[in-house]
């Protein structure tokens, strides 16, 4: 292997005995990926070492680089390096790889280990992620530090990655990485370990086009990093790359290199096999002796080896003494800013942030998604962190920010291009765009949101996934959230979307019955800071009364008594959404029948089940002859809330291409059709 600059033997033998560690891990721990972990070994140790900018005493410090191992499977190239640096990890962490309670789980997860900046494992997510996090980087400056000159502030940070073969055959990684070069994202760095190995052998049967072409044509920086002699990682020349990519500060670099996957094992070097599979105590051996390890020690570190690759935190220190100095400084500058920074890490809101929201009169029909748009654009007004776009439906979904600009390079050639732009431009890349509020969000100080409809929500739910495991304050808006769409038929109603979403653990799928109720879920959305899927109609809803109704506020508790019976109700009528006002009417026609209805606006029912037993049961009591939900979609989950004996209002088949009313008509939706069916039921 080459020598970079002030690498010495003892380097060598750091680089050594981490791959020898990535073997014995795995080994141990009888399953895992040591392959990409041994190749990597020189690549993580020589960035963590001598290019991020890092200290492993503060993990989150607000001028750190971040780090993305978007190849998560490699877990162990990243707990290397944070056992080598000092983030806390030591040996017995090794030792007790992908077990239970460890803290060096088979994929790395955010919030669980210190130094872990993202959740990662499903390929291609972490190349998108880091992009919102490239992009969130360049926003927070504009907040904070605008009118400093490039590369001069001390918001100004790199978001580097490593990613693999499989990271850029997904198609997420696609859609982030072509936004990336129009958007310019100097500050993404990424390493692209070309190997030609995944589990099913080479890369080649199925993944053949140049893709250093292609992130030419992205608009990317590309840097090529030839071979060693040996076939294996030439760190002279990535050093080389990695100077170069720093100094990039327009385009985003990619740097592709070689490695030989395994590396230097005799046997299982350049193999489908060490991509996910211990490699064997025979050839775990005689790889040692190649490395000049001692075959019969496992999990070996010198302590003069260990001395030295921790002086990565003396230099983390000492980097971080000179940003605080700069910080210092900036306060006494920028007071006002230095004001909203605190804020902003405290996830503080300002006093009388909900002032001035919109308050929607009876007697007035509006479509949720108009009041999301307008609450919206209240809501930017006093919170200058909030930003976001849509997937090139912002005039559909109404999440259009147009105050500030557009979130585009100062290069760009459109109109209202801003680099600090608060209306994202995402595309027509929804599973992009999840990805890249996950990494805004990651980023920490901004609040984001991206909208698409509903039906498109598929497109996006690996993104979700992530952000509910992450518990992450993504923000995803889906509107033309039912039949009521109307006119583009089956293909574009949602049926299966509303059920499958609350299927996801840890993730609040809302969806408000009335203006009011918007304006009142944007309040829980941003007072929460959960992740959550905010479902809005396309055609327009009463706007319930509240001098007769139960106010909008109580949406916090997921689910309300919105309109009682008058003495014992015979029945409780729970909707959500557009369905609340047929509710509404289905509660009169039963009234004119001597029935008594209470009727519940259910906007969210994770919320609701976060409430105390009692509170759950004053809102749906046991008491009640029969309970009736109404939905237009499929009915599973209801029966939790409804009970076996209850009514589910529900569609359980695609929808058509229709006017909204008659859809809603055909569909058995029909408030004369529901009651009947009640009545019929109470006989």
């Amino acid at each position: 292997m080459g020598k970079v600059n002030n690498w010495s033997e003892i380097d060598d033998r750091a680089v050594a005995h981490a791959r020898a560690l990535a073997m014995d891990a795995v080994q141990n721990a009888g399953h895992g990926h040591p392959g990409t972990a041994m190749s990597l070994a020189p690549v993580a140790y020589n960035l963590f070492q001598r290019h991020l900018v890092h200290d492993p005493a503060d993990p989150k410090w607000l001028g750190r680089d971040r780090f993305v191992l978007s190849c998560g499977h490699s877990s162990l190239t990243l707990y290397t390096q944070l056992f080598f640096s000092g983030y806390g990890l030591e040996m017995q962490d090794l030792k007790t790889f992908r077990t239970w309670n460890s803290l060096t789980p088979g994929h790395p997860e955010y919030g669980h280990t210190s130094g872990v900046e993202i959740t990662t494992g499903p390929l291609g997510a972490g190349v998108a992620t880091a992009v919102g996090m490239a992009m969130a980087a360049r926003y927070e400056r504009g907040l904070l530090d605008p009118d400093a000159l490039a590369e001069t502030s001390i918001f100004d940070h790199a978001i580097w990655v490593i990613c693999s073969d499989g990271d850029l055959q997904e198609g997420v990684s696609a859609e982030a990485s072509s936004l990336a070069g129009t958007q310019q994202l100097g500050n993404l760095k990424m390493i692209y370990d070309d190997n030609r190995i995944s589990i099913e052998g080479d890369t080649h049967v199925a993944f053949t086009e140049d893709v250093s072409a292609r992130y030419r044509a992205y608009g990317w920086n590309v840097i090529e990093v030839p071979s060693a002699s040996d076939g294996n990682v030439d760190l002279i020349a990535l050093d080389a790359a990695m100077i170069s990519a720093k100094s990039e500060t327009i385009k985003p670099t990619l740097i592709r290199m070689n490695s030989v996957i395994a590396w230097p094992a005799p046997k299982a070097r350049n193999t489908a096999e060490s991509h996910g599979s211990a490699l064997g105590a025979e050839e775990i051996a005689e790889t040692k002796k190649l490395l000049g390890l001692d075959p019969n020690e496992h999990f070996a570190m010198p302590p003069e080896i260990l001395e030295h690759v921790r002086a990565v935190k003396d230099r983390g220190a000492t980097a971080h003494r000179n940003w605080n100095e700069k910080f210092e400084a900036w306060k006494k500058s920028n007071p006002n800013r230095a004001e909203l920074l605190e804020r902003l890490v405290k996830a503080d809101l300002p006093t009388g942030w909900d002032s001035e929201l919109p308050i929607y009169p009876a007697g007035k029909d509006v479509a949720t998604r108009k009041a999301s748009g307008e609450t919206i654009v209240a809501l930017a007004k006093v919170l200058p962190e909030f930003w976001g776009g849509s997937a090139d439906l912002a005039g559909s979904n109404n999440t259009t920010i147009s105050s500030a600009g557009s979130f585009l390079p100062a290069s760009s050639e459109m109109s209202g291009a801003n680099p600090y732009g608060r209306m994202i431009h995402f595309g027509i890349r929804e599973h992009a765009m999840g990805s890249i509020i996950n990494g805004i969000a990651l980023h920490g100080l901004s609040r984001s949101f991206g909208g698409t409809f509903a039906v498109f929500s598929d497109y996006m739910r690996p993104s979700v996934r992530l952000a509910a495991i992450m518990d992450l304050p993504s923000i995803f808006i889906w509107s033309h959230d039912s039949i009521g769409l109307g006119e583009d038929g089956p293909t574009h109603q949602p049926v299966e979307h509303i059920a499958s979403l609350r299927a996801i653990p840890n993730f609040a799928v809302v969806r408000p019955a009335d203006a009011n109720e918007v304006r009142e879920v944007w309040k829980s959305i941003l007072r929460r800071r959960k992740p959550v899927g905010l479902l809005l109609s396309r055609q327009n809803l009463p706007v319930v009364d509240r001098s007769t109704h139960a106010s909008a506020d109580l949406v916090d508790k997921g689910a309300y008594i919105l309109k009682d019976a008058q003495g014992p109700a015979d029945v409780i009528l729970i909707a959500t959404g557009s369905e609340v006002s047929i509710a509404l009417s289905v509660q009169e026609l039963l009234a004119n029948k001597s029935i008594s209805a209470r009727v519940v606006s259910a906007p969210c029912l994770e919320w609701f089940n976060e409430q105390t037993p009692d509170y759950r049961e004053s809102v749906l009591p046991k008491s009640a002859r029969i309970k009736v939900s109404i939905e237009a979609g499929i009915a599973q989950g209801w029966r939790e809330y409804i009970g076996d004996s209850g009514i589910a209002i529900s569609l359980e088949h695609f929808g058509a291409s229709a006017s909204a009313p008659k859809l809603f008509e055909e569909f058995g939706f029909g408030a004369d059709v529901i009651a009947a069916k009640i009545e019929a039921a109470l006989r």
